[in-house]
Protein backbone atom coordinates (compact mmCIF):
# COMPACT_ATOMS: atom_id res chain seq x y z
CA UNK A 1 0.00 0.00 0.00
CA UNK A 2 2.78 2.53 0.76
CA UNK A 3 4.25 1.77 -2.66
CA UNK A 4 0.90 2.55 -4.25
CA UNK A 5 0.60 5.80 -2.28
CA UNK A 6 4.11 6.83 -3.27
CA UNK A 7 3.43 6.10 -6.92
CA UNK A 8 0.13 8.00 -6.72
CA UNK A 9 1.88 10.92 -5.03
CA UNK A 10 4.45 11.06 -7.83
CA UNK A 11 1.72 11.07 -10.48
CA UNK A 12 -0.16 13.87 -8.69
CA UNK A 13 3.07 15.84 -8.45
CA UNK A 14 3.71 15.37 -12.16
CA UNK A 15 0.18 16.46 -13.01
CA UNK A 16 0.58 19.53 -10.77
CA UNK A 17 3.83 20.39 -12.54
CA UNK A 18 2.13 20.02 -15.90
CA UNK A 19 -0.72 22.24 -14.74
CA UNK A 20 1.71 24.89 -13.51
CA UNK A 21 3.65 24.75 -16.76
CA UNK A 22 0.47 25.00 -18.79
CA UNK A 23 -0.66 27.93 -16.67
CA UNK A 24 2.61 29.74 -17.25
CA UNK A 25 2.43 29.10 -20.99
CA UNK A 26 -1.13 30.39 -21.13
CA UNK A 27 -0.14 33.55 -19.24
CA UNK A 28 2.87 33.98 -21.48
CA UNK A 29 0.86 33.62 -24.69
CA UNK A 30 -1.81 35.98 -23.38
CA UNK A 31 0.81 38.60 -22.53
CA UNK A 32 2.50 38.18 -25.88
CA UNK A 33 -0.77 38.68 -27.76
CA UNK A 34 -1.48 41.89 -25.83
CA UNK A 35 2.08 43.09 -26.37
CA UNK A 36 1.87 42.37 -30.10
CA UNK A 37 -1.34 44.42 -30.36
CA UNK A 38 0.24 47.33 -28.50
CA UNK A 39 3.56 47.07 -30.29
CA UNK A 40 1.85 47.00 -33.66
CA UNK A 41 0.22 50.37 -33.02
CA UNK A 42 3.41 51.80 -31.52
CA UNK A 43 5.52 50.51 -34.41
CA UNK A 44 3.23 52.18 -36.93
CA UNK A 45 3.59 55.53 -35.20
CA UNK A 46 7.34 55.15 -34.85
CA UNK A 47 7.72 54.19 -38.51
CA UNK A 48 5.73 57.24 -39.54
CA UNK A 49 7.94 59.47 -37.37
CA UNK A 50 11.06 57.79 -38.71
CA UNK A 51 9.92 58.31 -42.29
CA UNK A 52 9.21 61.99 -41.64
CA UNK A 53 12.61 62.46 -39.98
CA UNK A 54 14.36 60.70 -42.84
CA UNK A 55 12.59 62.81 -45.43
CA UNK A 56 13.52 65.96 -43.54
CA UNK A 57 17.13 64.81 -43.27
CA UNK A 58 17.25 63.96 -46.97
CA UNK A 59 15.78 67.37 -47.86
CA UNK A 60 18.27 69.19 -45.66
CA UNK A 61 21.18 67.20 -47.10
CA UNK A 62 20.05 67.97 -50.64
CA UNK A 63 19.80 71.72 -49.91
CA UNK A 64 23.28 71.78 -48.38
CA UNK A 65 24.67 69.92 -51.40
CA UNK A 66 22.96 72.39 -53.74
CA UNK A 67 24.58 75.32 -51.95
CA UNK A 68 28.01 73.69 -52.04
CA UNK A 69 27.72 72.95 -55.77
CA UNK A 70 26.54 76.50 -56.44
CA UNK A 71 29.45 78.00 -54.48
CA UNK A 72 31.89 75.86 -56.44
CA UNK A 73 30.26 76.83 -59.72
CA UNK A 74 30.32 80.53 -58.83
CA UNK A 75 34.07 80.36 -58.39
CA UNK A 76 34.58 78.53 -61.67
CA UNK A 77 32.33 80.84 -63.71
CA UNK A 78 33.73 84.00 -62.12
CA UNK A 79 37.27 82.88 -63.03
CA UNK A 80 36.10 82.26 -66.59
CA UNK A 81 34.51 85.70 -66.80
CA UNK A 82 37.64 87.38 -65.45
CA UNK A 83 39.85 85.43 -67.84
CA UNK A 84 37.79 85.99 -71.00
CA UNK A 85 36.32 89.44 -70.38
CA UNK A 86 38.48 91.00 -67.69
CA UNK A 87 40.03 93.43 -70.16
CA UNK A 88 36.58 94.84 -70.91
CA UNK A 89 36.54 96.42 -67.45
CA UNK A 90 39.70 98.32 -68.31
CA UNK A 91 38.18 99.64 -71.50
CA UNK A 92 34.99 100.67 -69.69
CA UNK A 93 36.91 102.55 -67.02
CA UNK A 94 38.95 104.34 -69.71
CA UNK A 95 36.03 105.64 -71.79
CA UNK A 96 34.51 108.32 -69.56
CA UNK A 97 37.91 109.12 -68.09
CA UNK A 98 39.20 109.92 -71.57
CA UNK A 99 36.34 112.37 -72.20
CA UNK A 100 36.91 114.10 -68.88
CA UNK A 101 40.60 114.34 -69.66
CA UNK A 102 39.72 116.07 -72.93
CA UNK A 103 37.65 118.59 -70.96
CA UNK A 104 40.52 119.40 -68.65
CA UNK A 105 43.21 119.24 -71.31
CA UNK A 106 45.52 117.20 -69.11
CA UNK A 107 46.15 114.26 -71.45
CA UNK A 108 48.27 114.57 -74.56
CA UNK A 109 47.05 113.30 -77.89
CA UNK A 110 49.99 110.87 -78.17
CA UNK A 111 49.19 109.32 -74.80
CA UNK A 112 45.52 109.00 -75.69
CA UNK A 113 46.41 107.32 -78.98
CA UNK A 114 48.81 104.95 -77.21
CA UNK A 115 46.08 103.98 -74.71
CA UNK A 116 43.67 103.34 -77.60
CA UNK A 117 46.19 101.09 -79.34
CA UNK A 118 46.71 99.07 -76.18
CA UNK A 119 42.97 98.61 -75.72
CA UNK A 120 42.60 97.37 -79.30
CA UNK A 121 45.24 94.73 -78.68
CA UNK A 122 43.79 93.62 -75.35
CA UNK A 123 40.16 93.40 -76.53
CA UNK A 124 40.14 92.31 -80.18
CA UNK A 125 36.35 91.82 -80.41
CA UNK A 126 35.01 94.53 -78.10
CA UNK A 127 33.26 97.47 -79.81
CA UNK A 128 34.33 100.10 -77.30
CA UNK A 129 38.06 99.74 -78.02
CA UNK A 130 37.90 100.99 -81.65
CA UNK A 131 35.38 103.63 -80.55
CA UNK A 132 37.97 105.03 -78.16
CA UNK A 133 40.60 104.89 -80.90
CA UNK A 134 38.21 106.93 -83.06
CA UNK A 135 37.92 109.53 -80.29
CA UNK A 136 41.68 109.71 -79.94
CA UNK A 137 42.09 110.10 -83.71
CA UNK A 138 39.37 112.72 -83.79
CA UNK A 139 41.15 114.75 -81.14
CA UNK A 140 44.39 114.37 -83.11
CA UNK A 141 42.65 115.45 -86.31
CA UNK A 142 43.59 112.13 -87.99
CA UNK A 143 40.58 111.74 -90.30
CA UNK A 144 41.73 108.53 -91.96
CA UNK A 145 42.35 106.63 -88.75
CA UNK A 146 39.17 108.04 -87.21
CA UNK A 147 37.03 106.78 -90.10
CA UNK A 148 38.65 103.35 -89.99
CA UNK A 149 38.12 103.11 -86.23
CA UNK A 150 34.47 104.19 -86.53
CA UNK A 151 33.88 101.58 -89.23
CA UNK A 152 35.44 98.87 -87.06
CA UNK A 153 33.42 99.86 -84.00
CA UNK A 154 30.27 100.01 -86.12
CA UNK A 155 31.02 96.54 -87.51
CA UNK A 156 31.37 95.09 -84.03
CA UNK A 157 28.26 96.74 -82.58
CA UNK A 158 26.36 99.22 -84.77
CA UNK A 159 23.74 99.97 -82.11
CA UNK A 160 26.08 100.74 -79.24
CA UNK A 161 28.47 102.63 -81.50
CA UNK A 162 25.67 104.86 -82.82
CA UNK A 163 24.50 105.68 -79.32
CA UNK A 164 28.01 106.23 -78.06
CA UNK A 165 28.84 108.82 -80.71
CA UNK A 166 25.40 110.45 -80.38
CA UNK A 167 26.10 110.98 -76.70
CA UNK A 168 29.70 112.03 -77.18
CA UNK A 169 28.72 114.63 -79.79
CA UNK A 170 25.90 115.85 -77.58
CA UNK A 171 28.41 116.18 -74.76
CA UNK A 172 30.62 118.28 -77.00
CA UNK A 173 27.69 120.54 -77.86
CA UNK A 174 27.29 119.33 -81.46
CA UNK A 175 23.50 119.06 -81.41
CA UNK A 176 22.85 118.47 -85.10
CA UNK A 177 25.49 115.75 -85.42
CA UNK A 178 24.22 114.12 -82.25
CA UNK A 179 20.64 113.99 -83.55
CA UNK A 180 21.85 112.53 -86.87
CA UNK A 181 23.55 109.65 -85.05
CA UNK A 182 20.41 109.23 -82.93
CA UNK A 183 18.18 109.12 -86.02
CA UNK A 184 20.53 106.60 -87.60
CA UNK A 185 20.21 104.44 -84.48
CA UNK A 186 16.40 104.59 -84.34
CA UNK A 187 15.91 103.78 -88.02
CA UNK A 188 17.95 100.60 -87.62
CA UNK A 189 15.90 99.35 -84.65
CA UNK A 190 13.19 96.68 -84.60
CA UNK A 191 10.76 97.43 -81.73
CA UNK A 192 10.26 93.67 -81.33
CA UNK A 193 14.00 93.08 -80.78
CA UNK A 194 15.75 96.02 -79.20
CA UNK A 195 19.31 95.62 -78.03
CA UNK A 196 20.25 95.87 -74.38
CA UNK A 197 21.73 99.30 -74.99
CA UNK A 198 18.25 100.74 -75.64
CA UNK A 199 17.94 101.39 -71.92
CA UNK A 200 20.36 104.28 -72.55
CA UNK A 201 17.69 105.90 -74.73
CA UNK A 202 15.23 105.81 -71.84
CA UNK A 203 17.83 107.22 -69.51
CA UNK A 204 18.68 109.98 -71.97
CA UNK A 205 15.04 111.05 -72.17
CA UNK A 206 14.68 111.01 -68.38
CA UNK A 207 17.81 113.18 -68.10
CA UNK A 208 16.86 115.43 -71.03
CA UNK A 209 20.22 114.61 -72.59
CA UNK A 210 19.28 115.11 -76.26
CA UNK A 211 17.44 118.38 -75.86
CA UNK A 212 14.33 119.51 -77.70
CA UNK A 213 15.29 118.25 -81.13
CA UNK A 214 16.21 114.85 -79.79
CA UNK A 215 13.03 114.71 -77.72
CA UNK A 216 10.86 115.34 -80.78
CA UNK A 217 12.68 112.66 -82.74
CA UNK A 218 12.32 110.13 -79.92
CA UNK A 219 8.71 111.10 -79.31
CA UNK A 220 7.74 110.34 -82.89
CA UNK A 221 9.68 107.07 -82.98
CA UNK A 222 8.60 105.68 -79.63
CA UNK A 223 4.95 106.64 -80.12
CA UNK A 224 4.95 104.78 -83.44
CA UNK A 225 6.51 101.71 -81.82
CA UNK A 226 4.02 101.72 -78.99
CA UNK A 227 1.03 101.93 -81.33
CA UNK A 228 2.46 99.11 -83.39
CA UNK A 229 3.04 96.80 -80.44
CA UNK A 230 -0.20 97.62 -78.64
CA UNK A 231 -2.04 95.75 -81.40
CA UNK A 232 -0.26 92.58 -80.24
CA UNK A 233 -2.54 91.02 -77.61
CA UNK A 234 0.05 88.44 -76.56
CA UNK A 235 2.66 91.15 -75.96
CA UNK A 236 0.24 93.09 -73.77
CA UNK A 237 -0.77 90.02 -71.81
CA UNK A 238 2.88 89.31 -71.14
CA UNK A 239 3.28 92.76 -69.56
CA UNK A 240 0.08 92.38 -67.54
CA UNK A 241 1.39 89.07 -66.22
CA UNK A 242 4.62 90.73 -65.10
CA UNK A 243 2.67 93.35 -63.17
CA UNK A 244 0.51 90.60 -61.69
CA UNK A 245 3.68 88.87 -60.52
CA UNK A 246 4.97 92.15 -59.12
CA UNK A 247 1.89 92.52 -56.92
CA UNK A 248 2.10 88.85 -55.96
CA UNK A 249 5.73 89.25 -54.90
CA UNK A 250 4.58 91.67 -52.18
CA UNK A 251 2.18 89.24 -50.50
CA UNK A 252 2.58 88.81 -46.77
CA UNK A 253 4.29 85.82 -45.10
CA UNK A 254 2.38 82.92 -43.60
CA UNK A 255 0.08 83.83 -40.71
CA UNK A 256 0.29 80.41 -39.03
CA UNK A 257 1.74 81.95 -35.85
CA UNK A 258 -1.14 84.42 -35.68
CA UNK A 259 -3.76 81.68 -35.98
CA UNK A 260 -2.09 78.51 -34.62
CA UNK A 261 -5.27 76.60 -33.73
CA UNK A 262 -7.01 77.43 -36.99
CA UNK A 263 -3.89 76.36 -38.88
CA UNK A 264 -3.80 73.09 -36.91
CA UNK A 265 -7.40 71.95 -37.36
CA UNK A 266 -8.79 73.50 -40.55
CA UNK A 267 -8.38 71.66 -43.87
CA UNK A 268 -8.90 75.04 -45.57
CA UNK A 269 -5.95 76.68 -43.79
CA UNK A 270 -3.75 76.80 -46.88
CA UNK A 271 -6.45 78.71 -48.75
CA UNK A 272 -7.09 81.02 -45.78
CA UNK A 273 -3.38 81.69 -45.35
CA UNK A 274 -2.93 82.32 -49.07
CA UNK A 275 -5.75 84.82 -49.47
CA UNK A 276 -4.81 86.73 -46.30
CA UNK A 277 -1.20 86.94 -47.50
CA UNK A 278 -2.44 88.15 -50.87
CA UNK A 279 -4.67 90.80 -49.31
CA UNK A 280 -1.66 91.98 -47.30
CA UNK A 281 0.16 92.79 -50.55
CA UNK A 282 -1.84 96.01 -51.00
CA UNK A 283 -0.24 98.02 -48.19
CA UNK A 284 3.40 97.40 -49.18
CA UNK A 285 2.38 98.04 -52.80
CA UNK A 286 0.92 101.39 -51.79
CA UNK A 287 4.01 102.32 -49.81
CA UNK A 288 6.45 101.23 -52.53
CA UNK A 289 4.86 103.03 -55.46
CA UNK A 290 4.00 106.17 -53.53
CA UNK A 291 7.70 106.41 -52.68
CA UNK A 292 8.66 105.90 -56.34
CA UNK A 293 6.24 108.51 -57.65
CA UNK A 294 6.92 111.04 -54.86
CA UNK A 295 10.68 110.84 -55.29
CA UNK A 296 12.10 114.14 -56.47
CA UNK A 297 14.62 114.07 -59.28
CA UNK A 298 17.09 116.89 -59.70
CA UNK A 299 18.71 117.09 -63.14
CA UNK A 300 22.46 117.57 -63.26
CA UNK A 301 23.55 121.20 -63.26
CA UNK A 302 25.95 120.53 -66.17
CA UNK A 303 24.92 118.71 -69.33
CA UNK A 304 28.34 117.06 -69.40
CA UNK A 305 27.70 115.42 -66.02
CA UNK A 306 24.33 114.06 -67.15
CA UNK A 307 25.81 112.67 -70.37
CA UNK A 308 28.77 111.20 -68.49
CA UNK A 309 26.36 109.30 -66.25
CA UNK A 310 24.55 107.94 -69.30
CA UNK A 311 27.80 107.08 -71.06
CA UNK A 312 28.86 105.25 -67.94
CA UNK A 313 25.72 103.11 -68.18
CA UNK A 314 26.29 102.44 -71.88
CA UNK A 315 29.90 101.37 -71.63
CA UNK A 316 29.28 99.37 -68.43
CA UNK A 317 26.71 97.19 -70.16
CA UNK A 318 27.76 93.55 -70.58
CA UNK A 319 28.74 92.47 -74.05
CA UNK A 320 26.47 89.84 -75.62
CA UNK A 321 29.26 87.27 -75.45
CA UNK A 322 29.33 87.65 -71.67
CA UNK A 323 25.61 87.08 -71.16
CA UNK A 324 25.54 83.23 -70.93
CA UNK A 325 28.21 83.30 -68.23
CA UNK A 326 26.54 86.19 -66.41
CA UNK A 327 23.23 84.34 -66.52
CA UNK A 328 24.78 81.20 -65.04
CA UNK A 329 26.56 83.25 -62.41
CA UNK A 330 23.31 84.95 -61.39
CA UNK A 331 21.48 81.63 -61.12
CA UNK A 332 24.13 80.10 -58.85
CA UNK A 333 24.16 83.21 -56.66
CA UNK A 334 20.36 82.83 -56.40
CA UNK A 335 20.76 79.19 -55.30
CA UNK A 336 23.08 80.33 -52.51
CA UNK A 337 20.76 83.20 -51.52
CA UNK A 338 17.79 80.80 -51.34
CA UNK A 339 19.70 78.27 -49.16
CA UNK A 340 19.81 75.59 -51.85
CA UNK A 341 16.17 75.82 -52.97
CA UNK A 342 16.70 75.37 -56.71
CA UNK A 343 13.04 75.97 -57.61
CA UNK A 344 12.96 79.30 -55.76
CA UNK A 345 16.32 80.25 -57.26
CA UNK A 346 15.08 79.46 -60.75
CA UNK A 347 11.97 81.58 -60.18
CA UNK A 348 14.09 84.49 -58.97
CA UNK A 349 16.47 84.11 -61.91
CA UNK A 350 13.57 84.00 -64.37
CA UNK A 351 12.10 87.16 -62.83
CA UNK A 352 15.45 88.85 -63.52
CA UNK A 353 15.84 87.32 -66.97
CA UNK A 354 15.69 90.71 -68.68
CA UNK A 355 19.14 91.38 -67.24
CA UNK A 356 20.61 88.70 -69.47
CA UNK A 357 18.49 88.72 -72.64
CA UNK A 358 20.23 89.94 -75.76
CA UNK A 359 17.09 91.56 -77.18
CA UNK A 360 13.79 92.78 -75.75
CA UNK A 361 10.65 94.21 -77.29
CA UNK A 362 9.83 97.83 -76.53
CA UNK A 363 6.91 97.00 -74.21
CA UNK A 364 9.12 94.67 -72.18
CA UNK A 365 11.76 97.39 -71.94
CA UNK A 366 9.12 99.72 -70.51
CA UNK A 367 8.00 97.17 -67.94
CA UNK A 368 11.54 96.23 -66.98
CA UNK A 369 12.49 99.87 -66.49
CA UNK A 370 9.52 100.18 -64.15
CA UNK A 371 9.87 96.92 -62.21
CA UNK A 372 13.58 96.22 -62.18
CA UNK A 373 15.67 99.24 -63.24
CA UNK A 374 19.02 97.63 -62.31
CA UNK A 375 18.28 94.81 -64.76
CA UNK A 376 18.74 97.18 -67.70
CA UNK A 377 20.79 99.87 -66.00
CA UNK A 378 18.27 102.71 -65.67
CA UNK A 379 17.92 105.28 -62.91
CA UNK A 380 15.10 106.03 -60.45
CA UNK A 381 14.09 108.98 -62.63
CA UNK A 382 13.54 106.65 -65.56
CA UNK A 383 11.71 104.19 -63.32
CA UNK A 384 9.25 106.89 -62.32
CA UNK A 385 8.43 107.66 -65.94
CA UNK A 386 8.22 103.98 -66.81
CA UNK A 387 5.79 103.21 -63.97
CA UNK A 388 3.49 105.95 -65.21
CA UNK A 389 3.78 104.69 -68.77
CA UNK A 390 2.76 101.19 -67.70
CA UNK A 391 -0.27 102.28 -65.66
CA UNK A 392 -2.74 100.36 -67.86
CA UNK A 393 -0.90 97.05 -67.44
CA UNK A 394 -0.34 97.83 -63.77
CA UNK A 395 -4.06 98.42 -63.27
CA UNK A 396 -5.05 95.21 -65.06
CA UNK A 397 -2.44 93.11 -63.27
CA UNK A 398 -3.52 94.47 -59.90
CA UNK A 399 -7.21 93.91 -60.70
CA UNK A 400 -6.52 90.32 -61.81
CA UNK A 401 -4.53 89.62 -58.66
CA UNK A 402 -7.32 90.99 -56.47
CA UNK A 403 -9.97 89.07 -58.37
CA UNK A 404 -8.09 85.80 -58.06
CA UNK A 405 -7.51 85.91 -54.31
CA UNK A 406 -11.05 87.05 -53.60
CA UNK A 407 -12.36 84.14 -55.64
CA UNK A 408 -10.10 81.80 -53.64
CA UNK A 409 -11.68 82.64 -50.27
CA UNK A 410 -13.17 79.32 -48.99
CA UNK A 411 -16.96 79.36 -48.92
CA UNK A 412 -17.04 76.94 -45.98
CA UNK A 413 -14.27 76.71 -43.38
CA UNK A 414 -14.21 73.43 -41.49
CA UNK A 415 -12.50 71.97 -38.44
CA UNK A 416 -11.18 68.43 -38.64
CA UNK A 417 -10.02 66.21 -35.80
CA UNK A 418 -8.31 62.85 -36.21
CA UNK A 419 -6.43 61.89 -33.08
CA UNK A 420 -3.97 59.07 -32.50
CA UNK A 421 -3.70 58.95 -28.69
CA UNK A 422 -1.17 56.67 -27.02
CA UNK A 423 -2.79 55.10 -23.97
CA UNK A 424 -2.28 51.97 -21.83
CA UNK A 425 0.44 50.60 -24.07
CA UNK A 426 -1.73 51.00 -27.14
CA UNK A 427 -2.97 53.70 -29.50
CA UNK A 428 -6.54 54.91 -29.81
CA UNK A 429 -7.28 56.00 -33.35
CA UNK A 430 -10.11 58.53 -33.24
CA UNK A 431 -11.91 58.42 -36.59
CA UNK A 432 -12.11 61.67 -38.55
CA UNK A 433 -14.61 64.23 -37.30
CA UNK A 434 -15.37 67.22 -39.50
CA UNK A 435 -17.60 70.17 -38.70
CA UNK A 436 -18.31 73.47 -40.41
CA UNK A 437 -17.18 76.49 -38.38
CA UNK A 438 -20.13 78.39 -39.81
CA UNK A 439 -22.41 76.34 -37.52
CA UNK A 440 -23.12 77.51 -33.93
CA UNK A 441 -20.20 76.77 -31.62
CA UNK A 442 -22.39 74.97 -29.08
CA UNK A 443 -23.66 72.63 -31.74
CA UNK A 444 -20.10 71.90 -32.88
CA UNK A 445 -18.93 71.21 -29.34
CA UNK A 446 -21.82 68.83 -28.76
CA UNK A 447 -21.11 66.97 -31.98
CA UNK A 448 -17.36 66.67 -31.30
CA UNK A 449 -17.98 65.61 -27.67
CA UNK A 450 -20.42 62.92 -28.77
CA UNK A 451 -17.93 61.73 -31.35
CA UNK A 452 -15.30 61.31 -28.63
CA UNK A 453 -17.72 59.56 -26.26
CA UNK A 454 -18.84 57.23 -29.01
CA UNK A 455 -15.31 55.93 -29.43
CA UNK A 456 -13.86 56.32 -25.94
CA UNK A 457 -16.09 53.70 -24.28
CA UNK A 458 -15.53 50.94 -26.88
CA UNK A 459 -11.78 51.54 -26.66
CA UNK A 460 -11.83 51.49 -22.84
CA UNK A 461 -13.96 48.32 -22.92
CA UNK A 462 -11.37 46.71 -25.18
CA UNK A 463 -8.83 47.16 -22.38
CA UNK A 464 -10.88 45.06 -19.94
CA UNK A 465 -9.35 41.78 -18.82
CA UNK A 466 -10.98 38.86 -20.72
CA UNK A 467 -12.00 36.98 -17.59
CA UNK A 468 -14.33 34.54 -19.32
CA UNK A 469 -11.75 33.66 -21.90
CA UNK A 470 -9.09 33.23 -19.24
CA UNK A 471 -11.33 31.09 -16.96
CA UNK A 472 -12.22 28.62 -19.72
CA UNK A 473 -8.72 27.02 -19.82
CA UNK A 474 -8.80 26.80 -16.02
CA UNK A 475 -12.08 24.90 -16.07
CA UNK A 476 -10.70 22.48 -18.63
CA UNK A 477 -7.56 21.92 -16.58
CA UNK A 478 -9.54 21.31 -13.39
CA UNK A 479 -11.80 18.82 -15.15
CA UNK A 480 -8.73 17.09 -16.50
CA UNK A 481 -7.29 16.79 -13.00
CA UNK A 482 -10.49 15.43 -11.56
CA UNK A 483 -10.92 12.92 -14.37
CA UNK A 484 -7.35 11.76 -14.72
CA UNK A 485 -6.18 11.91 -11.13
CA UNK A 486 -9.60 11.11 -9.68
CA UNK A 487 -9.60 7.77 -11.41
CA UNK A 488 -6.58 6.89 -9.32
CA UNK A 489 -7.20 8.74 -6.08
CA UNK A 490 -10.09 11.17 -5.69
CA UNK A 491 -8.63 12.77 -2.55
CA UNK A 492 -5.43 13.80 -4.26
CA UNK A 493 -7.47 14.91 -7.28
CA UNK A 494 -9.54 17.27 -5.14
CA UNK A 495 -6.45 18.66 -3.44
CA UNK A 496 -4.67 19.19 -6.76
CA UNK A 497 -7.77 20.84 -8.24
CA UNK A 498 -8.13 23.16 -5.26
CA UNK A 499 -4.46 24.20 -5.35
CA UNK A 500 -4.41 24.70 -9.10
CA UNK A 501 -7.72 26.53 -9.15
CA UNK A 502 -6.73 28.77 -6.26
CA UNK A 503 -3.40 29.81 -7.76
CA UNK A 504 -4.77 30.27 -11.25
CA UNK A 505 -7.85 32.11 -9.98
CA UNK A 506 -5.69 34.47 -7.93
CA UNK A 507 -3.63 35.30 -11.01
CA UNK A 508 -6.78 35.99 -13.02
CA UNK A 509 -8.19 38.15 -10.24
CA UNK A 510 -5.02 40.24 -9.94
CA UNK A 511 -4.82 40.77 -13.66
CA UNK A 512 -8.48 41.72 -13.86
CA UNK A 513 -7.93 44.37 -11.16
CA UNK A 514 -4.85 45.70 -12.94
CA UNK A 515 -6.82 45.90 -16.20
CA UNK A 516 -9.60 47.78 -14.43
CA UNK A 517 -7.08 50.33 -13.13
CA UNK A 518 -5.71 50.70 -16.65
CA UNK A 519 -9.23 51.27 -17.92
CA UNK A 520 -9.81 54.08 -15.46
CA UNK A 521 -6.48 55.69 -16.30
CA UNK A 522 -7.19 55.37 -20.00
CA UNK A 523 -10.66 56.84 -19.60
CA UNK A 524 -9.25 59.81 -17.68
CA UNK A 525 -6.52 60.36 -20.27
CA UNK A 526 -8.98 60.20 -23.16
CA UNK A 527 -11.35 62.56 -21.37
CA UNK A 528 -8.49 65.05 -21.08
CA UNK A 529 -7.77 64.60 -24.79
CA UNK A 530 -11.44 65.21 -25.48
CA UNK A 531 -11.38 68.44 -23.47
CA UNK A 532 -8.21 69.52 -25.31
CA UNK A 533 -9.99 68.98 -28.62
CA UNK A 534 -12.97 71.01 -27.46
CA UNK A 535 -10.68 73.85 -26.32
CA UNK A 536 -8.89 73.71 -29.66
CA UNK A 537 -12.23 73.86 -31.47
CA UNK A 538 -13.29 76.92 -29.49
CA UNK A 539 -9.94 78.61 -30.13
CA UNK A 540 -10.13 77.83 -33.87
CA UNK A 541 -13.62 79.33 -34.03
CA UNK A 542 -12.43 82.51 -32.31
CA UNK A 543 -9.38 82.72 -34.57
CA UNK A 544 -11.57 82.40 -37.66
CA UNK A 545 -13.51 85.47 -36.50
CA UNK A 546 -10.20 87.33 -36.04
CA UNK A 547 -9.05 86.16 -39.47
CA UNK A 548 -12.20 87.48 -41.12
CA UNK A 549 -11.74 90.88 -39.46
CA UNK A 550 -8.11 91.14 -40.53
CA UNK A 551 -8.90 89.99 -44.05
CA UNK A 552 -11.58 92.67 -44.43
CA UNK A 553 -9.19 95.36 -43.17
CA UNK A 554 -6.37 94.29 -45.50
CA UNK A 555 -8.68 93.87 -48.48
CA UNK A 556 -10.06 97.38 -47.98
CA UNK A 557 -6.63 98.83 -48.88
CA UNK A 558 -7.21 97.62 -52.46
CA UNK A 559 -9.36 100.67 -53.27
CA UNK A 560 -6.55 103.04 -52.30
CA UNK A 561 -4.09 101.09 -54.45
CA UNK A 562 -6.50 101.29 -57.38
CA UNK A 563 -6.79 105.05 -56.98
CA UNK A 564 -3.00 105.41 -56.92
CA UNK A 565 -2.57 103.37 -60.10
CA UNK A 566 -5.28 105.34 -61.91
CA UNK A 567 -3.58 108.58 -60.89
CA UNK A 568 -0.42 107.50 -62.73
CA UNK A 569 -2.09 108.35 -66.03
CA UNK A 570 -1.60 112.05 -65.31
CA UNK A 571 1.70 111.68 -63.46
CA UNK A 572 3.88 112.42 -66.49
CA UNK A 573 3.74 115.60 -68.47
CA UNK A 574 3.60 115.14 -72.25
CA UNK A 575 1.90 113.16 -74.97
CA UNK A 576 1.87 109.64 -76.40
CA UNK A 577 5.40 108.48 -75.68
CA UNK A 578 5.90 107.38 -72.09
CA UNK A 579 9.46 108.70 -71.84
CA UNK A 580 9.41 112.13 -73.42
CA UNK A 581 8.09 113.94 -70.36
CA UNK A 582 11.42 115.28 -69.05
CA UNK A 583 14.03 117.34 -70.76
CA UNK A 584 16.62 119.94 -69.86
CA UNK A 585 14.77 122.89 -68.42
CA UNK A 586 17.25 125.41 -69.75
CA UNK A 587 16.65 124.36 -73.35
CA UNK A 588 12.88 124.60 -72.96
CA UNK A 589 13.25 128.10 -71.60
CA UNK A 590 15.64 129.05 -74.38
CA UNK A 591 13.27 127.82 -77.06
Amino acid sequence: MPDVDWALHRQVQQVANLVNGLSEQVRSVSGQVSAVDANQQTTRSELQELRDEFQQFAQTTMLIANVQRAETRVGVVQDQVDHEFGHHKTVRRTAVGMLQAFDLGIVSEDNVRMVGDQLMIQTPRYWLAPALVALASWSADDRTLCERAVEEAFRRSPDRTSLFFALVLRRQGRKDSSVRWLRHYLLAQDPNALGREFAVILESIAQGAFGLAGRELLNDGLTSWREQLMDNTDAQQKQIKRWYDEVDSLRGPTAAKEFPQLAAVSPQWQELDGVLGAARAHQPLLVKYRAIMDREFEPSARLEDAVDDILDRLVSEYDNEELPLRRELAFNHAVIDHAGDVAAARKAADADSASYDETLDYLTVQTTAALNPPAIGTSPATQRLAVAACHEWFLQGHAGFTRDYRAAVPQDVQARFQVAQKVAGGVMQLPVWTGSLSRPLGELEGSLGSHWDQHIEPFVASLAYPTVRKVAPLVLVLLGILVLVGSIHMGFALIAALVTGGIWGLVIHNRARAAARNQEAARALLQRAKQDSLRQLRAASAELTDWQTKFRDEDAVEARCRELIKSLETAVRGGGSPFEGRTVAKEEAAS
